[in-house]
Order: structure tokens, then C-alpha cells, then sequence
């Protein structure tokens, strides 16, 4: 695999070295199971995998880059790079704008870019509507594209789904870049639908059986489906792509809830002329590390950190899997860790930021073990900083550390 040029600052000593051990013990990542570091009476369970993707090295190789070619150039970002807090205050201290927010929202004049300016495309691609919109200004989009190989492919299979006929569901986060501009590229082909959960499989399920009016199909999907989507005609034949970083079993849940709805109304001999059975497409990274924080969920310790972006999408669904097993706190970065008393974390559930006490202090007179992992966008070195943020508030050495 390529090996990318990533800043020295995003690197880390602690867990750098665990990383090393493990590719050199399992080359062909066939075991999932976490590793362990003890620090006197503090042991992290750590995952398998985690951290830095292969799109997101690539993203910041070529972001940098970009910087370093053009110091007299005015750099944009069409969005956050990735969903790191850390990493986009990085670039925006560097000189580098951003265009929109994750929202899509503009934050500059569109008007006010030139065919002069470098434009940056993030990870998460972009829409075909934007990228129109900047060919026709002049501006060069090739050179400086981030876009994450697995979410071409997603797009290309949606082309492939189109040109044999099929309607596209997509299952994802409709707020989401990623997905936004994946919608925008399958509606360019074939009618488009997106849908979040198996809630809304089981809507579509019902509206493919005909067991709910079809009139009520624009009401529950208002905003979510292309202008040309008819469901009495496009749910007849359909296929099912994904948001990259979306939950692997709930994909899989959600694909073969249409299919069976489509068994149902065709017959088990004819369904294979109704549904395109893709399975799902989430980039290999996303499903390690799933993989790997469900092996977590089967140690004993007591508590679990997730450190990451709070609107990072691929985060927040390992902070899902290890909070059905452990009291779980996600967090951004080191300066969540308060004292031994008080942890600022982020709330899934609420969207806020929450403050609980008890925290290590809970802990001070006996041995405590850690669950540990985070997300594709975080950079190893503030895991390593957790780590030793954590040790500093347990008084623990952090030279001292034990690998198995």
C-alpha cells in the first residue's frame, strides 16, 4: 500500500510503536483482537485498528502539498477536509479557507473565486452541481482532489446500477457531505433516494409491497429523493449503495429488508430482476475498524474512550457499537480530560456536549481498565496525548509502560 507524507506532528511515539508491532505480527490483518498497554495500574485496551485511513493520509498529503507549492496563492478548502477539529485548525493557521461549512452553508462569495486560486476538494468529494460550477469559473479541480477512492467507487457503482436499469437507495446521513455529494452523483445517472435507518427500510419495504399509499411516499421522503423519482414506477427495480463510513450491520440489515420486500411482491424465482443484490460498500477501513471495536466490546474494563471529531460520521458509530457494553465518553481531544473528576464529552444522543464527574477519581485507589480506540480522521498523536493526559491525572509514569 502507498505510503503517504504525513506532517511529523500528526505522528505519535506510544502508539506508532504499538502499530508497528502489530503490522509486523498480522501483515494481512487477520486478527482483530485489541491490544493491551499497562502503565503501572492503568491498562488501555486498545483496537486493532484505528486511527488514519488510507483516504484521509491521502487528503492531508495532498492538502499540504498544496500549501507548500503555492505560497503565494490563495488555498481553499470547498469544506472541512476531514472531520477533525484538530486537523482543519491546522490548516485554517496555515492560510487555507474554507468555501462552505459541513452544512453546505457558503461561507465566502462564490463570486469571489478565480481561476487563480487553488481549490482543494475534500475527502468526502463534492457535488457534481459545485464542481460544474468551478469548471465554468476556470478553476482546475484535478490536481488538488482529495476525494477518497472508496467514495468514487461508490459512485461509480451507482453509474453501474443505473446503466443496468435500477433506481438507487442510498443509505446515509442526508446532512452528511459525503452523502450529499454522492446523491448528487447518482442523480446525475438514475433516480435517487436516501434513506438513514431500517425504520425507513421498513417505509420504503411497505411502499414496495403496496401495503401503504404510494401518495404518502413525497411527505416522508420530502427532500430526500431526486425530482424525477416516481415510486410507482423506480421502486420496482432497485439496487443499494452506501454512505462509506455508515454502521457495516445496518446496511446489510437494510439491503436484505428490500430484498425480502421485494420477494414478497415478485416471488423468490423473479427477484433477482427487481434487486441488485451489491451487499454494501463501505471502504475497507471503515469495516477494520468496526470490526475491530467489536472485539472490543467483548473485554472486560471499565470504561471506554473514543476520541474523534464530534460530527465525524465513521466516529460516532464506534462510540454506538462500545456504549451498548461500557459507560463510553467521546471525545474530541485531550483537553476534554478535565482533572480526575470531570470529563467534557460529547452526547450522541443529545448533540451536546456533557459534563460528568466521577471520572478517574472513581478509580484512584485500584487498578483501572481503559477501552481505546478513534476514528478515521484523528491523528494518532492526540491519542497519544490521551494517553498521557490520563496518566498525568493518575499520577502514573508514562515512560514506564509495558507491550506485551
Amino acid at each position: 500500500m502507498k505510503q503517504f507524507e504525513i506532517p511529523n506532528f500528526y505522528k505519535s511515539s506510544i502508539i506508532g510503536e504499538l502499530k508497528n508491532r502489530r503490522k509486523e505480527e498480522d501483515p494481512k490483518k487477520k486478527d482483530f483482537s485489541p491490544s493491551e498497554l499497562t502503565f503501572g495500574s492503568t491498562t488501555f485496551v486498545i483496537a486493532r485498528h484505528f486511527g488514519f485511513c488510507y483516504g484521509v493520509e491521502n487528503a492531508i498529503e495532498i492538502s499540504y502539498r498544496a500549501l507548500e507549492e503555492h505560497p503565494d496563492k490563495r488555498i481553499f478548502l470547498l469544506s472541512q477536509m476531514i472531520h477533525n477539529p484538530d486537523v482543519n485548525k491546522d490548516l485554517e493557521e496555515r492560510g487555507m479557507r474554507f468555501v462552505m461549512d459541513t452544512h453546505g452553508n457558503a461561507l465566502i462569495d462564490w463570486n469571489e473565486l478565480t481561476s487563480d486560486d487553488i481549490i482543494i476538494t475534500p475527502a468526502f468529494g463534492t457535488t457534481v452541481e459545485i464542481e460544474e460550477n468551478l469548471k465554468a469559473k476556470g478553476i482546475e479541480l484535478q490536481t488538488y482532489d482529495t476525494t477518497c477512492p472508496f467514495v468514487t467507487r461508490v459512485w461509480k457503482k451507482a453509474e453501474k446500477l443505473s446503466s443496468d436499469g435500477y433506481a438507487v437507495v442510498i443509505h446515509g446521513k442526508e446532512k452528511h457531505e459525503e452523502t450529499r455529494a454522492t446523491f448528487s452523483h447518482s442523480d446525475a445517472h438514475t433516480p435517487s433516494l436516501i434513506i438513514r435507518d431500517l425504520d425507513e427500510a421498513e417505509i420504503l419495504a411497505q411502499f414496495i409491497r403496496g401495503t401503504r399509499p404510494i401518495d404518502d411516499f413525497k411527505r416522508l421522503f420530502e427532500g430526500r429523493f431526486s425530482t424525477n423519482f416516481d415510486p410507482a414506477v423506480h421502486l420496482h427495480r432497485l439496487g443499494v449503495v452506501n454512505q462509506t463510513t455508515m454502521l457495516a450491520t445496518e446496511t446489510q440489515e437494510i439491503a436484505e429488508h428490500i430484498k425480502n420486500a421485494i420477494i414478497e411482491k415478485y416471488g423468490e424465482e423473479n427477484y433477482r430482476n427487481h434487486f441488485a443484490d451489491t451487499r454494501d460498500t463501505l471502504c475497507y477501513a471503515t469495516n477494520d475498524n468496526q470490526q475491530s471495536t467489536l472485539a472490543l466490546a467483548q473485554e472486560s474494563a471499565d470504561f471506554a474512550i473514543v476520541v474523534g471529531g464530534y460530527n465525524s460520521s465513521n466516529t460516532s458509530h464506534l462510540v454506538e457499537l462500545l456504549e451498548a457494553h461500557f459507560k463510553t465518553y467521546f471525545i474530541k481531544n485531550e483537553s476534554e480530560l478535565i482533572n480526575a473528576s470531570t470529563v467534557h464529552h460529547f452526547n450522541l444522543h443529545t448533540q451536546e456536549v456533557s459534563r460528568s464527574s466521577s471520572f478517574l477519581d472513581a478509580y484512584s485507589e485500584k487498578p483501572v481498565r481503559i477501552v481505546l480506540t478513534s476514528g478515521a480522521s484523528c491523528p494518532d498523536a492526540i491519542v497519544d496525548r490521551v494517553i498521557k493526559r490520563i496518566l498525568e491525572l493518575r499520577g502514573e509514569d508514562v515512560l514506564g509502560y509495558n507491550l506485551p
